[in-house]
């Protein structure tokens, strides 16, 4: 599958302007649970309104394909609104917002308390920052091996592959998971994100619940160069072309960048077989997850060691951090209106990018969160 997309180096902005009229969608309730299926279909609009002027993002580059369709596709109904979206990473994403140089951000991670990003994020609003999911995204493990079209990789693999522990493709332990395979004598070339990445510490709370034995460092968004064994890359689109340079290259990346860069992945074995990642899959482990933010934030857990039959086990979640109440009631207005479409209509596009869509329930709390926005 071909992903349709727009090229875009560091600090490039994401910018769409309205082509045609303006219209909206209806009004979304409250959810118990997100283990029901995706429906990627439009729900109803909780801001019954288009918004005006123009509306600043900057963050996860994980979702960039996904911000791109929506922003073409909000500004398309809402003509005269702008929306620029600036791809720099999670890490700087949320630094941003919380200076308060921008009006959402996006982050594979939410608010992190222990850094004390949400108290940050607050005062800068004025009121609570929420964290809403908006994207699943499969991690990709992608991979460059000449004549190896099928690789299958257990969690204990990936922990000492990335950190050092098997350094090359032929490794016994490599091929007693891949019979057959025509593994070469060469050296594993392990790429990571080398700036401040949510993908990254989504990667290492993988390892870490599924191998603590052999990955022991604690989850972050910054310390991929201390915990991997390899070269670092900058954002996703650094990663996907790395690994699509150099034979006998191995990284994590989001899977929408490991489809528009033609990587081969390899399918995870969590001991009920490999499975192979795609949007069902991904959809599959998504409606596992639980909500344990409070009042209107959706911080989620994910839970990497699923019980649904073929549920890909390594995900994440891309969030916006938006404000409850901004200070500018027009820019609030703004964000409810640009967040109310993600949610809804523009879901119905994601799975075409290689993103899988909020399950229906967490869809429905989304709405609710969103549809107090002001």
């Amino acid at each position: 599958m071909k992903l349709n997309r727009v090229g875009l180096g560091a600090g490039v902005l994401l910018t769409a302007a309205a082509l045609a009229a303006c219209s909206s969608s209806g009004s979304g309730g409250g959810g118990t649970s997100t283990t029901a299926s995706n429906s990627g279909s439009s729900s109803s609009s909780s801001s019954g309104a288009c918004g005006s002027g123009n509306l600043s993002g900057e963050g996860s580059t994980a979702q960039t394909n996904a911000m791109t369709s929506w922003i073409n596709g909000y500004t398309k109904k809402c003509p005269g609104t702008k929306i620029n979206y600036n791809p720099t990473g999670s890490g700087a994403g949320v630094t941003s917002f919380t200076a308060g140089q921008v009006n959402f951000a996006g982050s594979d991670s939410p608010l992190d308390p222990t850094k004390g990003e949400p108290a940050a994020a607050s005062k800068t609003c004025g009121s609570t920052a929420i964290d809403l999911p908006m994207v699943v995204g499969p991690i990709a493990i992608g991979y460059k091996l000449s004549g190896v079209d099928k690789l299958v990789l257990t969690p204990d693999l990936l922990a000492k592959i990335f950190t050092g522990k098997i350094t090359k493709w032929n490794d016994s332990a490599i091929a007693a998971k891949n019979s057959g395979a025509k593994l070469p004598s060469t050296a594993i070339n392990v790429i990571f994100r080398s700036d401040a990445s949510g993908t990254t510490q989504n990667f290492e709370k993988y390892l870490a619940a599924t191998d603590p034995t052999d990955f022991t460092a604690t989850p972050a968004k910054d310390n991929a160069a201390t915990v991997f064994k390899g070269q670092g890359k900058a954002k996703s689109q650094g990663v996907a072309a790395a690994i699509a340079a150099t034979e006998g290259s191995i990284g994590y990346d989001e899977y929408s960048f490991a489809v528009s860069s033609s990587l081969s992945t390899a399918q995870i074995d969590s001991g009920a077989g490999p499975v192979t990642v795609d949007k069902t899959s991904a959809s599959a482990a998504a409606g596992e997850a639980t909500v344990t933010g409070t009042g209107d934030d959706l911080t989620l857990k994910l839970n990497y060691k699923p019980t649904a039959a073929g549920a890909y086990p390594l995900i994440l979640v891309t969030y916006e951090i938006a404000c409850t109440k901004y200070k500018d009631a027009a820019i609030g207005k703004f964000v409810k209106s640009f967040l109310d479409y993600t949610a809804n209509d523009g879901q119905a596009g994601l799975p075409a990018l290689g993103y899988a869509p909020l399950p229906a329930a967490l869809q429905t709390k989304v709405n609710a969160s969103i549809a107090k926005i002001s």
